[in-house]
């Protein structure tokens, strides 16, 4: 399919096709975090029947997220020209084939194998889904449709963790893995019913073709972008890691059976998760007029009490229940960052790059943030034979998070989005966000 006719700049209204192309990508966006958090789920079941470690049961992890951010460039360069309905279809299927297929590993080597595929798929769709959104919806839009969008993280997470744990005891964790992997063909599907809008058409002009090393340049010169994907990387260590430790550490440390830990991790992130993510996206347009860098302001505050919850749940709490209260609190301030800062990226950038931003801001938050901290967190716990003291770099992520953000609402100053294209020779455009 060709993209769809230019909007006409006068009308703020979203392109044909916006809304089933939202729904769609958010009923994807709802998937990918199901299948991502599965293992999470099922970590002390393939941890006994593979034989595993605590630093091997989170190396599929890794090894998914090594693949994914490296993809995402990748994937961010074809979607600058290629057809992005095709590209995000091809992804959908392809990362639920590939959770499927760790039901039939019976080594550390195959089940890595077959988590690390899952980063291909991902990255297509991940990579290409803001810009594509961004495409159908005029900046003003974006940070409303991006809450929307991104409040499915919270609750495929905890479809994923709940599912999970609810098949692995009734029937066993392969089962797990086929019956939350084979639905993404369906919605893969769907992606071949979407409309490709036309690049940039809600900006001032038309999108200029930049390359990888002017691109790059340009980004490293734009603070919003830095200060927006810094603070990013190290609350996604921060998430990284207790989402994929946290229900071992209720079930092994706060005596919880596994599914009832799962179900706890489930339900905090769906109620925490759902009304930090809306009500995160909310306040922070409430905010614009009132201070500079509205997004970056929202981001940051949210950060601290979230520190102070979780510090509270690791290491005072004792009881499972109190517990449980304390997590939800704590996501419902950890995820009030998603939609803010994910719409700070794209409006910082003209179109022309977008979905390259995107995928180096994807490449960044896993290369220095979950890549490290699910593997690092096992490794200490090895060594020192406490999860409860390995998991004390969860709350010092988030502060660096934090500090990170409010630096750059407090230093950055406020400018309209860089949305008009230039010409590759052109001078950067300033930071923005």
């Amino acid at each position: 399919m060709t993209d769809t006719p230019a909007v006409p700049q006068k009308d703020r209204s979203p392109a044909p096709g916006a809304l089933f192309a939202l729904l769609v990508l958010t009923a994807m966006n709802l998937l990918n975090y199901v299948d991502r958090y599965v293992p999470s789920a099922v970590k002390g079941l393939f941890k006994k029947d593979l034989d595993l470690t605590d630093t091997q049961t989170s190396l599929p992890l890794t090894a998914f997220i090594i693949v994914y951010m490296l993809a995402s460039p990748v994937f961010g360069t074809l979607a600058e020209r290629g057809n992005r309905r095709l590209l995000i279809a091809f992804g959908v299927a392809a990362w639920s084939l590939a959770t499927a297929a760790a039901a039939f590993a019976h080594s550390f080597t195959t089940f890595m194998i077959a988590r690390a595929l899952v980063g291909i798929g991902e990255a297509a769709y991940a990579t290409i889904a803001p810009s594509l959104l961004a495409d159908f919806y005029p900046p003003e839009k974006r940070n409303r449709v991006f809450t929307l969008f991104y409040i499915a993280i919270p609750v495929g997470s905890a479809i994923g963790f709940v599912l999970g744990g609810f098949i692995a005891e009734i029937w066993d964790w392969r089962t797990a893995f086929l019956a939350v992997g084979l639905p993404g063909l369906g919605v893969a599907a769907l992606a071949l019913l979407m409309k490709d809008p036309k690049r940039g058409q809600f900006d001032e002009a038309p999108p200029a073709v930049v390359s990888w090393p002017d691109a790059i340049r340009r980004l490293i010169k734009n603070k919003v972008f830095l200060f927006a994907v810094g603070g990013y990387t190290l609350v996604t260590f921060a998430t990284g890691g207790i989402a994929d430790w946290f229900a071992e550490f209720l079930s092994r440390d706060r005596a919880m059976k596994l599914s009832e830990a799962d179900l706890a991790i489930g339900v905090s992130a769906v109620i925490g998760g759902l009304l930090g993510t809306t009500l995160g996206g909310l306040s922070a347009d409430r905010l614009k007029g009132k201070t500079r860098q509205p997004y970056l302001a929202l981001s940051g505050f949210s950060m601290i009490p979230a520190v102070i919850l979780c510090v509270i749940a690791i290491f005072v709490l004792r009881d499972p229940k109190a517990i449980v209260v304390c997590i939800i609190f704590t996501q419902l301030f950890l995820w009030a960052y998603n939609s803010p800062i994910n719409a700070v990226i794209v409006n910082s950038v003209e179109p022309g790059m977008r979905a390259r931003a995107v995928g180096l801001s994807i490449l960044c938050i896993h290369l220095l943030g979950d890549v490290l901290s699910p593997p690092l967190i096992g490794a200490v716990s090895d060594a020192t034979k406490s999860l409860e003291t390995a998991l004390i770099m969860v709350p010092i992520a988030v502060a660096l998070g934090a500090t990170v953000w409010l630096i750059g609402w407090r230093t950055l100053p406020e400018a309209a989005p860089a949305v008009v294209s230039q010409p590759p020779d052109a001078t950067p455009p300033p930071a923005s966000a």
